[in-house]
């Protein structure tokens, strides 16, 4: 906030920048009505919820994805001789909250959507639907912790991630099964998506007839892809060689 004019300017540049996708969106909706049996708003509630998980990681986690800067300048040996965790240590190194713009941008449409939609809300589908935003930061964090331990050996950052970072968020801003079933089951059983923007959103619109409260744990089982990242950043952070500078 020492420079509000700039801080102003890129937060408005990313809530444009996700709207020109949601346009997207809305006019292929226009043109063909619905994909797969799905309609517009049910797509953009699948839409608001996965773009606000991606702004909140990367408001948060902006660390893991620039750590590779801490290791090409052997600013990482500095945070391994601190008292504290070199998790915590990353994680707070950088916030970017000119990511709110986008933050906001995905609220309008989550907003948007579920005023559109008729859903018969009770308590379970509420905490589904906020466990759904959690679990997705923690996916994506997952993945940026994943793309940070990958530097311990390359050094610099590897661009082939963003297939998970922002490519995850490209595809699983539409329900799942309008993909491969190869696709669909990486994205359930590997890279965790699915348990944030498919299979709790049938419970919540009403498009299967299984348990509530077992829609309500998947979330909570797709946040635990978090846990293998952290063994693998343990096991990174051990191996670290440091680059002699």
């Amino acid at each position: 906030m020492q420079y509000r004019t700039s801080f102003w300017l890129l937060s408005l540049g990313q809530f444009f920048i996700p709207f020109t996708v949601f346009a997207g969106l809305y006019f292929l909706f226009e043109q063909f009505g619905q994909i797969k049996g799905w309609q517009f708003f049910e797509v953009a509630l699948c839409f608001g919820i996965i773009h606000m998980a991606f702004a909140l990681s990367e408001c948060f986690a902006r660390g893991f994805d620039s750590f590779s800067s801490l290791v090409r300048n052997g600013e990482f040996d500095r945070l391994l001789v601190r008292p504290r965790s070199t998790f915590i240590q990353v994680l707070g190194s950088k916030f970017e909250f000119t990511r709110f713009g986008r933050l906001i941008q995905s609220g309008v449409v989550l907003v948007w959507a579920l005023a559109n939609l008729n859903i018969e809300w009770n308590v379970v589908k509420e905490v589904t639907l906020l466990l759904m935003i959690v679990s997705g930061v923690l996916i994506f964090t997952g993945i940026y912790i994943l793309a940070a331990t990958l530097c311990f050996w390359t050094i610099e950052g590897l661009e082939v991630v963003n297939i998970f970072t922002d490519g995850g968020r490209e595809m699983a801003q539409y329900p799942l099964n309008i993909y491969q079933k190869w696709v669909a089951k990486f994205f359930t059983f590997v890279i965790p998506f699915g348990t944030v923007n498919y299979l709790p959103l049938l419970s919540i619109l009403g498009k299967n007839s299984g348990n509530e409260i077992y829609s309500m744990l998947t979330p909570l089982a797709g946040s635990l892809f978090i846990l293998p990242c952290l063994l693998v950043w343990q096991y990174g952070v051990k191996h670290y060689r440091s680059t002699g500078s």
